[in-house]
Order: C-alpha cells, then structure tokens, then sequence
C-alpha cells in the first residue's frame, strides 16, 4: 500500500510555525504508512531547532516526489528567497508573500494529484495584506480561489465535538444577513457529503438556532422560522438526518454527549467558541469543498510569544492525525 503523501506548510515564519513545527516532527511516532514533508524555508527551521535545543536532520528536496518515509524533515522551498531581514514577532510583508507561497505551492501539489493532503501552520491575515493579497483574508479564501471551488466551508473539530460553519469571515452583521434556506441547505449537503467521505455512513447533522432561545416561536426573531427549518425539512425529505435548529446554549453540551456527530454553526464566534472551550490546544480546522485533504492548527502566529520556546505543538500534532484519519475514512476515531 502506498504511503500516504502530505505537504505541511510553515506558515508565515516571523510566526511560532517554525517552532511548532520542529517540536511536533520531533514528537511524531515513526510511521512508515505516511511521507511528510514541509513547504517553507530552510533559515526559520534552523533557528527553531537551535532555540528548541532540538536535532533533526533537514534534507532538501525538490520535488514532492522526492519525499520518502521516514525521520527527519524533508524540506521543500518554493519561495526561494532570502529572508534575511524578516523581523520575527511581527507582521510583514516578506513573511506574508512567504507564507502564500508556502501555501499557493502546497494546493498546486494537491491539484496535480502530487500529494493527498495538507497541514497548515498559522499565516497571518494582516501580513497577507501587506504582501498585496487584498482578496485573500486567510487559508479558505486561497484555497477557493485556487481551486476555484463553488463551495467551501469550514470544519472545526476536537475530541468529542465537531462544528461546520455557515459562514467565518464575516463581520455578525453581514453573517445574519447569509442564514438563509438556500445557503443552508448548500453547506448541509456540504457537510453531509464530507461526513460520509471521512467514515460517517449516516451522519447525524445539528443545526444551531441564530436567536436566543431559538427565537421563541418568532417573538426573539424569525431566522429559525422563516429560514432554517425549512432548510432542514427539505433535507429530511431527501433522505439526511438534519435536526434542530437547537438553542445555541444547549446544542454543543448535547453533541459533547453523543447525541450528534457533527452541528452546523451560523457564523463565527457561535462555532469557535464551543470548540476552543472545550479543548482549544488539540482543536483541529478542516477545509470542506475541496478536492483534496486540509487541516490546520486553530491557533494563530502567536507573535507575542515567537523566540520564547514556549508554543505548544499539540495542535499540529492533531492536525496531522485529523488529516490521516480523514484519508483512511477513520474520522470517528478522532
């Protein structure tokens, strides 16, 4: 059986990417049934490892291909670019194009069918802007907009809890204007479809309500009513076990008992909340619509703390699992 092949990216390497990066590849089992290997630059690694007191050995590749199972990190530079004067612990310019490349590379492997996922480390939205990527708020929209996928949407998951997203990267303003039935029933299907791919023959999907208690039969609004459950009675009608909409409040503690597999959240902060409460340091994001696998750590660059030695790799040691249990449709198991 062949092994399984994934890209981890570095992310932007003024951020702790470098350092969760060696201590997590410092920690992973040996594995002969998974090729890793890395898209970033050679510079940040070594400083890290310096920093971290650590030894792995670091190969050059060039090609994805070239990447065998094994210890060490088999590095990949599509940058290919000094990064002398990048200012760690702060945003900039240099680290924000690094970091798309890292990644701009990392989807073109995917969809050359070069590699079958990948991992990611934090970017940076405000140094993806002042690298002149004014379109790109963060990893979906790259991956959309290179992949030009109709429909993408966001996953976030850890031990016990796994919440879709209707929408992330909105402001709440504009995320209460896109509850609406034919979007819903969209990210549903999404979900559903997901679901089925990474283990769940008959996923078992919980809408969350919008309005405090649900909107009590309209008078705290009328989203539940007038949106969402037609949106899931028409989902019933073919064939998919889609609940709710459940009150916000109660809806997570209920999918933390078993009762769901997935919820659908409606915006932002009402999914990454419940996640990050529950167990933010083994929370894992997983990008829906997309033909390939990709999971991410869900911290962010961590400037305050870049060149402490203090950052916790766990996340991306759950990123990494997250992606091969996915591939192995073992997502049950996380």
């Amino acid at each position: 059986m062949t092994a399984q092949r994934l890209a981890v990216t570095l992310g932007d390497p003024a951020g702790i990417g470098p350092e969760v990066l060696v201590k997590a590849f410092a920690a992973l089992p040996e594995d002969p049934g998974v090729t890793l290997f890395v898209l970033g630059s050679l510079s940040p690694l070594e400083q890290a490892l310096n920093e971290a007191g650590l030894e792995i050995p670091i190969r050059m590749i060039d090609r994805p291909e070239d990447a065998q199972p094994g210890p060490g990190i088999q590095l990949l530079d599509p940058f290919k670019q000094s990064l002398e004067g990048l200012a760690r612990g702060e945003p900039s310019a240099l680290g924000g194009a690094a970091s798309v490349c890292y990644f701009e590379a990392a989807v073109g492997f995917g969809l050359a069918g070069l590699i079958d996922g990948v991992v990611t480390c934090p970017i940076n939205k405000v140094a993806v802007q002042q690298a002149g990527f004014h379109a790109d708020i963060g990893h979906q929209e790259i991956l959309a907009r290179l992949t030009q996928a109709p429909l993408t949407a966001t996953m976030l998951m850890t031990q016990g809890l796994k919440v879709a997203h209707l929408s992330t990267h909105l402001s709440l303003a504009k995320a209460v204007g896109y509850v609406r039935t034919p979007i819903l029933m969209d990210k549903l299907k999404l979900t559903h479809e997901h679901l089925v791919a990474w283990g769940y023959p008959k996923p078992v999907i919980a809408v969350a309500a919008l309005n405090p208690h649900g909107g009590e039969a309209g008078m705290l609004g009328r989203e539940e009513i007038d949106e969402i459950q037609p949106a899931i009675a028409t989902l019933q009608t073919q064939g998919l076990d889609i609940r709710g909409p459940y009150p916000a409040d109660s809806i997570f503690n209920r999918a933390i008992a078993g009762e769901f597999d997935a919820v659908l959240a409606l915006y932002h902060d009402q999914g990454h909340i419940p996640i990050k409460v529950h167990n933010f340091s083994a929370s894992v994001t997983a990008t829906m619509g997309i033909p390939f696998v990709r999971t991410s750590v869900d911290h962010g660059t961590a400037f305050d703390i870049v060149g402490q030695n203090c950052a916790d790799h766990e996340g991306l040691l759950q990123a990494l699992r997250a992606a091969r249990l996915m591939l192995q449709q073992r997502l049950d198991a996380f």
